[in-house]
């Protein structure tokens, strides 16, 4: 969780924007039930009266409640009403303060008032069936009328009334004040329905507002978190993709080609989705969960705890299912893996598998990868299937006790009908967003496995890296010569040394050929020179320089490799020639390497020569035009070093010889190492190392191994017949 947070700080504006757009959405979503709330209990309840401080006001209906008012609330209510001409009180304020204190001081005489009437009402329609009336009552009564009350004995008898009340709740003490202003104004001919529709309609308004602004709000959100993720995406993909071109080939094979190929494309495109989801919904759900609480605690329903009860069951529900389904999900990072292995080895090795005919062997094991990926993804997926159910049970749960304890609370008179529709849709908010992160982690705990690989990726640092200080400048005229030093060499990891106390010197205009046995490191020492392995001990120096205190770039800049297995691109095969630097490298200087490395022949055969398509991998040509395509490619950087690993192994006895001819010539001035495993093809270097078992058995030219190196002898007598050896090889 915290390393994709981690990967937001690179987008800290659009972020902090979206936080923003969130807060604002939040705030309209939260804002909604509240009108919802005033609707139903203003707008239908009271007939869009808000409260209890009315615009106009009978001559007799202002002094019964001036009788009824306390000295201070007689002040505040003369301050803001003028009489007109007809007698009526007219209300000379809108202001939100002076309504809520109007409300206040008026509130308590006119529900005093309003009894007063009903009781007058009751007596008149009960008739001689009605009890009558105490001394004191008669006496409290008329001294109500007359005004004659002191203010100790007006607020005595507000206590009293307020003790009959019990729990009433000041809310429908304003609703009883507020049918009595409606009384009022249907007394002075006023419209109540007009009223009531100017309010419903501006509230109705204000929510449409409301409603288009958070729609706003959340299309700018998804705009901008699309942006986000897609940024991240980006980052991240070139940061894998610089990283893996640093590593050597130790950590190539550490990681596998598939599994880099998975962590630079799925894993991502996991971490893509969940940064849009975390920016959308995450980041949302706590800012509407926090405002849905303080909207709660502000209804004062006393219902509080409903919501505590339903948090806490909702996220032991989260932590069961996370913790159960989180091993999985690691699991099946690496099985996606292995699925990319075997498909990729079945891909590539098609033909093979044919020529053998093992289609049935390879359809087992891709049906055993594919199907413990199955078992896995179907296992978290019906782990995570019970949140959802889950959290729709305790929803509907939740709005069931609401209800039900709403309801006891409206027969009882603590509630009003708007309130608990408001509480309700708060609760649900608040459910919401938990809702919203639960959903989330369901997809979470396999971003977070895809960011930790990722994140190895990128914490792995390159067993072959530059010295602090660089001796390039030392290498400004570069000749080629390299020596070995007493150089042994093991791979990370092993026991036993491949390479053992190698000395040698290969010198410009020489060429010096490997040979050996299958498995005695001939293609190791080839990769020790430019540094795709560095020494364990010994070194190798170039004109004299260590190659560990050169820049990477700097020696393989003299190089040129040819690999065993030769590598096309997809492209031209003028693209490929040209590798080197296509502006460095002339349409001439192209064309004579081809002609060097034989390759003109079948080029020109093509249509479109040299402009011809060459397929990912050249799977469109031949082992041995690939070659040809490889060691044209080196020749046409004119290196100082050529590097050739068992490079002519494809190449027909004639063409081969035809190709060390020409290349003797172009590489007359450059050091030659070849690697090869036919004696043909090396009998006529200056210099021939051959390899047993990791050491130097023999060292000399064709004609002195012949004589001195058994092991030699015998390669040589398995290839050629005792006339080839005697003549040698024409090239």
């Amino acid at each position: 969780m915290f390393r994709l947070l981690s990967y937001l700080k690179q987008c800290k504006k659009s972020v902090l924007a979206i936080v923003l757009l969130l807060i604002v959405q939040a705030y309209c979503d939260l804002a909604l039930p509240q009108y919802t709330s005033d609707i139903v209990d203003v707008g239908i309840q009271q007939g869009g009266i808000t409260y209890a401080a009315p615009e106009w006001m009978r001559e007799e209906t202002w002094g019964s409640l001036q009788n009824l008012m306390t000295e201070g609330e007689k002040e505040l209510t003369a301050s803001c009403y003028e009489q007109a001409e007809d007698g009526t009180y007219e209300r000379t304020t809108n202001k939100m303060a002076d309504l809520e204190a109007l409300n206040d001081a008026f509130r308590m005489p006119m529900v005093m008032l309003s009894a007063m009437d009903e009781s007058a009402e009751t007596a008149l329609n009960d008739g001689a069936d009605a009890a009558a009336p105490t001394k004191e009552q008669l006496q409290l009564l008329q001294a109500l009328q007359n005004g004659s009350l002191s203010e100790e004995q007006l607020l005595s008898l507000r206590e009293t009334i307020t003790d009959q009340l019990g729990d009433m709740s000041d809310s429908l003490l304003n609703q009883k004040a507020i049918l009595f202003v409606k009384e009022e104004y249907e007394a002075l001919g006023k419209d109540p329905g007009s009223i009531q529709i100017a309010y419903l309609l501006k509230t109705g308004g204000k929510m449409l507002g409301f409603t288009l602004l958070m729609a706003v709000c959340a299309i700018a959100v998804s705009f901008l978190a699309s942006r986000v993720a897609a940024s991240i995406g980006k980052n991240l993909r070139g940061q894998v993709f610089g990283k893996v071109l640093s590593f050597s080939s130790g950590e190539m094979h550490r990681f596998s080609t598939a599994s880099l190929i998975t962590r630079s494309t799925n894993d991502i495109q996991q971490v893509q989705m969940v940064a849009v989801m975390l920016l959308r919904m995450i980041s949302y759900a706590p800012i509407l969960g926090i405002g849905g609480v303080l909207k709660v605690v502000g209804t004062k329903t006393g219902m509080a705890w409903i919501i505590g009860l339903a948090v806490a069951v909702i996220m032991a529900v989260v932590l069961i299912l996370v913790s159960v389904a989180m091993p999985k999900f690691k699991l099946m990072q690496k099985l996606v893996d292995r699925m990319n292995l075997v498909s990729r080895e079945i891909l590539t090795g098609l033909s093979v598998i044919r020529a053998f005919s093992r289609e049935k062997f390879e359809e087992k094991r891709f049906d055993e990868a594919n199907r413990n990926l199955m078992k896995t993804q179907l296992f978290t997926n019906r782990v995570m299937t019970f949140m959802m159910p889950a959290m729709m049970l305790i929803m509907n749960c939740v709005t069931v006790m609401i209800v039900w304890f709403g309801a006891k609370g409206i027969d009882a008179g603590n509630l009003q009908v708007g309130d608990m529709m408001a509480f309700m849709t708060y609760t649900m908010q608040i459910v919401m967003s938990f809702l919203m992160i639960t959903m989330v982690s369901v997809m979470l705990p396999r971003a977070g496995v895809a960011a930790d690989r990722i994140e190895e990726i990128l914490r792995t640092d390159s067993s072959i890296v530059d010295a602090k200080k660089t001796e390039d400048e030392k290498l400004t005229q570069c000749r080629g010569e390299l020596r070995f030093e007493d150089v042994s060499f093991k791979y990370p990891g092993a026991e036993g040394d491949v390479l053992g106390h190698i000395s040698f010197t290969a010198k410009p205009g020489q060429t010096t050929a490997v040979i050996g046995s299958t498995g005695c490191g001939k293609s190791t020492l080839i990769q020790l020179i430019p540094r795709f392995y560095d020494v364990t001990e010994g070194k190798i120096t170039l004109d004299g320089v260590d190659i560990r205190n050169l820049s990477q770039h700097k020696l393989r800049e003299v190089m040129g490799l040819v690999p065993q297995k030769g590598v096309l691109f997809s492209g031209t095969i003028a693209s490929n020639i040209k590798l080197a630097g296509e502006d460095e490298i002339s349409d001439e200087t192209m064309k004579e390497a081809a002609q060097t490395a034989q390759a003109t022949e079948f080029i020109d055969a093509k249509p479109e020569g040299y402009d011809s398509p060459v397929a990912q991998g050249g799977s469109n040509v031949s082992g041995g035009q690939k070659q040809r395509l490889a060691i044209a490619r080196v020749i046409a950087k004119h290196p100082k070093v050529y590097l050739f690993d068992d490079s002519f192994s494809a190449l027909d006895y004639k063409t081969d010889a035809a190709l060390r001819k020409a290349l003797h010539e172009q590489a007359a001035d450059a050091t030659v190492l070849i690697v090869a495993q036919r004696i043909s093809t090396i009998m006529n270097a200056e210099q021939i190392l051959v390899l047993e078992d990791g050491k130097i058995v023999g060292k000399g030219t064709h004609e002195e191994l012949m004589k001195n190196c058994s092991a030699y002898q015998e390669i040589a007598r398995s290839q050629l017949s005792e006339s080839e050896l005697k003549g040698g090889m024409a090239e």
